[in-house]
């Protein structure tokens, strides 16, 4: 009996001592919900859509995946891929991407090279708690900073969903 209970307790043993966890290997992050996602693009194009503007609005992930596209009625189908190219600069540089555009002017022309990405003002950062979650972008205003308005009045209408 006292054999079992010590060959019971070296097994614990073994077991508890030498399997390590470690904190880095299991990662907690957040992530937008398709829902959130959807809303946001729809309130941009809808704020677009009343001060006269026909634009397309892109909603990627933290890792520029696309989470959710609309095109507005009579927004021109080039629009999804500039507000997607929009979006995911946000994500690459980790600020809007008029902030981006500007302080990169030096290798923009490179930059725009990039598969997917357009160093364009319109681009704005989702965030919940402090986290990047995601970025949206817009097209088709007559001008980035009407885009980013556009997009700024979509973020505030969903602010309390965002968990600040």
């Amino acid at each position: 009996m006292k054999q079992s209970l010590f060959a019971v307790l070296a097994l614990f043993a073994g077991l508890t001592f030498t399997h390590e966890t470690k904190a880095a290997d299991v990662l907690d992050v957040k992530v937008i919900g398709s829902d959130l996602a959807r809303d946001i693009a729809d309130g941009s194009v809808k704020e677009c859509t009343e001060q006269g503007y026909a634009v397309s609005a892109v909603v990627v992930d933290r890792s520029g995946d696309i989470m959710a596209a609309i095109r507005g009625d009579l927004a021109s189908r080039f629009t999804l891929d500039i507000a997607a190219g929009k979006a995911r600069a946000v994500i690459l540089s980790g600020v809007n991407s008029t902030e981006f555009r500007e302080s990169r002017a030096d290798i923009r022309p490179d930059l725009n090279h990039l598969d997917g990405v357009l160093v364009m003002g319109g681009g704005l950062i989702i965030e919940s708690g402090g986290s990047r979650i995601g970025a949206v972008g817009v097209s088709g205003a007559p001008g980035a900073d009407l885009d980013a308005a556009c997009a700024e009045a979509a973020l505030d209408a969903v602010f309390e969903r965002l968990g600040f």
